[in-house]
């Protein structure tokens, strides 16, 4: 059997700092006479009492290092667990939801996809639009963390590749994985901190400042108005799409950066694939728009940017009139939303690295038509694949496909447009936060979803960043022995 104490504990310490996290909206709203701040404190109460209950009973696992199997319990955990604690303040206390659509508006914010149940954010209180952009912030952070240390153990998606990557390039530099993670932490800070002062100087006041900030190096994209982005002047759309990129990058490359090396960053082959497939899409569209309305240069380049940048980095930022532009710009969304950015960072999707990983196979098969005989290895930056990653790569890619139409086709049955059900499980289980389609059109939310498509999605959310293989070898018997 295996043992759920380490499980258990950690999921109990994350509880604990999520009770005492809660503490700084509460403080808000209840500075500002509002009842929601004792409904803050009483959430507190009971996730602290929750996690330290946790932590207490299992305190014997102190020390003890988690194999393969408690990392797959552990991740599994905290995107179904710790969602549940994050939204007793929107179902407790305002806006007041239903249970089922406050999991929705957790989940979403944790995994960082940015979808929201909620109309008129303007009228939340300080301390809950506060709280959306803190689950959005520790969502991130803790998916870059589990991106780096997690996933090449677990073998999940072809992550295995950067197994070496992670660990063995930095010799003694950074020998374990908690000193990865301490600069990991710095590193996460410190774009944080720059990108809400930038935000403040060009003129975003300074508690959107802070919420926004969280949200964009999060690639969370939930925002403190209905419009997101679209009452911010033009700089500050530059800005944040700069912001957005640099948070998709991989976090890896920040921290060899920190120890002096620059190169990696430079040579990435994802890095340099995902900033080429950006700007074609970005020329693409914004030459569409061009050609076809009666839109200025710069307004057409700033829009395509801002718009493409938040979706391929699985932010889900956005400007009121971009699900108006049309079926060509909808294509190229929907393209480049399942591809989404770099593996090693808090974006989401198939990731660049995939993507490029299934081109090279497919181009290898094509010319094995004309040469069966040859042998014609996979090479990614001048490293052989094993084929034990291709087959993991496949078999992800594979089932990202297949959940995409399943659950596509289950959200019809819940009397979900077409459209609509297509968009919403891609915008869940690409973890971008976009809403396209009738049921979305009139508040811009998912709010008009019925319950069963919510359940839906906020699985979907959880899918996208586990995978289905992570959830699906739980079930298997042999994964319970020893």
């Amino acid at each position: 059997m295996v043992d759920l104490r380490p499980v258990a504990y950690v999921i109990g310490r994350i509880l604990i700092v999520l009770a005492i996290l809660m503490l700084a909206p509460a403080i808000i709203d209840w500075r500002a006479g509002l009842q929601n701040g004792y409904h803050f404190l009483a959430c507190a109460a009971l996730t602290g009492v929750v996690g330290g209950g946790l932590t207490l009973s299992t305190g014997n696992a102190l020390g003890r290092g988690l194999d393969t199997r408690q990392a797959y319990l552990l991740t599994s955990a905290i995107w179904f667990l710790v969602p549940f604690f994050g939204a007793l303040p929107f179902w407790i206390g305002a806006p007041g939801l239903s249970l089922n659509n406050a999991y929705f508006e957790a989940v979403s914010g944790i995994t960082t996809t940015g979808a929201s149940v909620i109309s008129g954010l303007a009228d939340l209180p300080q301390g809950m639009t506060l709280w959306r952009g803190m689950l959005n912030w520790l969502g991130g952070l803790g998916i870059a963390f589990i991106a780096m240390i997690f996933l090449p153990l677990m073998r999940i998606g072809g992550m295995q590749f950067f197994r070496t990557e992670g660990f063995d390039t930095f010799g003694k530099v950074l020998p374990r994985a908690t000193d990865i993670a301490q600069q990991l932490l710095v590193v996460y800070l410190a774009l944080t901190g720059s990108t809400m002062v930038v935000y403040a100087v060009l003129g975003m006041p300074s508690f959107e400042a802070v919420v926004h900030g969280m949200s964009t190096v999060a690639t969370g994209g939930f925002s403190t108005n209905d419009d997101s982005f679209t009452r911010y002047n033009a700089p500050i759309q530059y800005a944040s799409s700069l912001f957005m990129f640099l948070a998709s990058l991989p976090y890896i490359r920040y921290v060899q950066l920190m120890n002096g090396s620059v190169v990696p960053l430079w040579q990435d082959a994802q890095v340099r694939a995902y900033a080429r497939w950006l700007g074609m899409a970005v020329a693409a569209v914004a030459l569409w728009r061009i050609l076809t309305t009666n839109i200025g240069v710069e307004e057409a380049i700033r829009q395509s940017l801002f718009n493409l940048s938040s979706i391929m980095s699985s932010t889900g930022f956005g400007t009121t009139s971009f699900a108006g532009w049309g079926g060509f710009m909808l294509v190229v969304a929907f393209v480049i939303g399942v591809i989404g950015a770099c593996s090693g960072s808090s974006a989401a999707g198939l990731s660049v690295f995939r993507v490029q990983l299934v081109i090279a196979v497919l181009k290898r098969e094509i010319r094995r038509i004309g040469n069966p005989s040859a042998v014609d290895p996979i090479r990614y930056e001048g490293r052989p694949v094993e084929e034990d990653v291709l087959n993991a790569l496949i078999l992800f890619v594979s089932s990202f496909i297949l959940i995409l139409g399943t659950m596509s086709v289950a959200m019809t049955l819940m009397g979900v447009d077409t459209v609509s059900a297509l968009f919403a499980v891609w915008t869940s289980l690409g973890n971008v936060g976009y809403g396209f389609g009738p049921l979305v059109e009139r508040t811009g939310t998912f709010i008009d979803f019925p319950p069963g498509a919510i359940a839906i999605m906020s699985l979907c959310m959880i899918l996208g960043r586990l995978g289905l293989l992570a959830i699906l070898v739980m079930v298997l018997p042999s994964f319970w022995r020893r």
